[in-house]
């Protein structure tokens, strides 16, 4: 089967979805200045909750600079009520976008999770991560100061 996702032309579109508060927040409002990072993940992915504590420590380190962390859980209607307290129990603290019926998750053809992807400043995806191991953060923030600094 032919994927798209490989491509790094593709670009990412304004969304808009619901944060934990409930209020409607959009992808040009919360992107970053530089580089946004969109980390798919549900509740019951382990590997997703073991990215999001290191996600955190990313986060901390480049929020200054231009980059930004929006979380989209993928969790269904019938999980979806964890997603709250897990986010809580996690200490997330970048925005979690709740993408109940998985729109983005298709339209950008993500089918692991979690998948996390980088878009740059002009909304291209330059780069694409499926699943979380360790080591991977070494991975990621090489990548974050790749394109960092191609920018």
């Amino acid at each position: 089967m032919f994927s798209a996702f490989g491509l790094t032309a593709q670009t990412v579109a304004d969304f808009k979805f619901k944060d934990l508060e409930n209020n409607a927040r959009t992808y040009s409002e919360l992107k970053g200045e530089k580089l946004t990072l969109i980390d798919f993940w549900a509740t019951w992915c382990g590997p997703c909750n073991k990215a999001i504590p290191e996600l955190n420590k990313i986060y901390s380190l480049y929020k200054t600079k231009g980059v930004e962390i929006i979380g989209i859980n993928c969790d269904g209607p019938r999980s979806v009520i964890k997603v709250g307290p897990l986010s809580k129990a996690l200490q997330i603290q970048y925005p979690v976008l709740i993408d109940l019926n998985s729109e983005l998750k298709t339209e950008l053809n993500i089918i692991t999770l979690p998948t996390l992807i980088i878009v740059n400043s002009k909304g291209k995806i330059v780069w694409t991560h499926e699943g979380f191991v360790t080591g991977d953060t070494e991975v990621i923030i090489s990548e974050i100061e790749k394109h960092l600094n191609a920018d």
